[in-house]
């Protein structure tokens, strides 16, 4: 049983910054995501994209906007459940909530915030026949840890940044990797672009384009997939298949939990503090609708800021929390850290 001040499902930038907030006024708080590492959909599809209306940052790739929020998060010792969804919602009679996730892992909390952006990412699957028959047993659409793939045959199959850049990173890593596109064009950075060109000339990789896979062969595990190249069918040997299409985003479970739902968004008290028809629970960031919302991360800082005001009156209703600015007191960590800026001095010049 894991118990914290603020349980927050979602694990994107809303989700991080909240911890901020939340250390602030020395609250803990434990992060509930379904991919197997924090930033979300910034982490996960469009890490090397730039973001060009965060504050102070003209421009900030995706990726770099997460690894900065961990940053600062940091001194507040958040802690995770990364690589499950949470399924269940149940009220205690103590006034917490129990959250248990797909894989049987509880939480308590007196406090639930749901920030899951657009909902929990599902992969897009291929059209290929008996493909979930091989799930978890050489078929996998996410990649949690790349050491599984040493010296492994290793077919990818996308045409986007997380196939180009797995490609070059498992390349060091798995025996033979073998690039599959149903295009002869790719989406993704230029440089992933050219380094993929560079690998398969080479002669590290195998590039087919256009090509699809169309079938999988083995009995108790993958041990090869039959693609069509330019009209003809071969068969590759592989331990591994990945296909990586990206990820479809629906709210899943969380829209059984009895709260208000309007096109696929929770509806919140915008007015006040962004809390559900469920008191206790809040939504912020993407996941949220309400009169005039608009799906910006910058949005979603606020909602955090204001969220974690309210959580602070339900968890201590006879505290009286005085608002703090950090220029005066600085940032002190759980961890004994203290950011503060130099003290002035009163000192006569003669």
């Amino acid at each position: 049983m894991i118990k914290t001040d603020i349980l927050i499902i979602g694990a994107g930038p809303t989700g991080l910054f909240a911890v901020f907030e939340a250390g602030l006024l020395k609250l803990k708080c434990h992060l509930i995501d379904s991919l197997p590492m924090p930033g979300g959909q910034c982490a996960e599809i469009y890490p090397k994209k730039p973001i060009y209306d965060v504050p102070s940052h003209p421009e900030i790739l995706a990726g770099d906007l997460v690894k900065n929020l961990e940053k600062q998060i940091a001194p507040f010792q958040p802690t995770y459940t990364l690589g499950e969804s949470a399924i269940s919602l149940v009220k205690t009679d103590n006034d917490n909530f129990l959250v248990t996730t797909n894989k049987g892992t509880q939480h308590l909390a007196p406090v639930v915030v749901i920030a899951g952006g657009l909902g929990t990412f599902e992969p897009r699957k291929p059209p290929v026949e008996g493909l979930e028959n091989f799930e978890g047993k050489g078929v996998n659409y996410i990649i949690k840890d790349p050491e599984v793939y040493h010296n492994k045959k290793v077919v990818i199959a996308g045409g986007g940044d997380s196939a180009l850049d797995w490609t070059i990173f498992l390349e060091n890593i798995a025996a033979s990797v073998t690039l599959i596109h149903r295009r002869n064009e790719f989406r993704g950075a230029l440089d992933s672009v050219e380094k993929v060109q560079q690998l398969k000339n080479k002669g590290r990789i195998q590039l087919l384009t256009p090509a699809e896979v169309i079938a999988l062969e083995g009995n108790d595990s993958l041990d090869s997939v039959i693609v069509n190249h330019l009209g003809d069918s071969k068969s590759i040997e592989c331990d591994s298949f990945i296909p990586l299409f990206g990820l479809t985003p629906k709210l899943g479970p969380i829209a059984n939990w009895g709260l208000e739902i309007k096109k696929n968004a929770i509806v919140v008290d915008n007015s006040l503090d962004y809390q559900t028809n469920i008191p206790g629970v809040y939504a912020i960031g993407d996941v949220n609708t309400y009169p005039g919302k608009l799906k910006l991360i910058l949005c979603g800082f606020h909602e955090a800021t204001l969220m974690c005001q309210s959580a602070f009156k339900r968890i201590y209703p006879d505290r009286k929390n005085i608002l703090k600015y950090t220029t005066v007191t600085g940032v002190a960590g759980f961890d004994g850290s203290l950011k503060e800026a130099s003290k002035s001095f009163i000192k006569a010049i003669k």
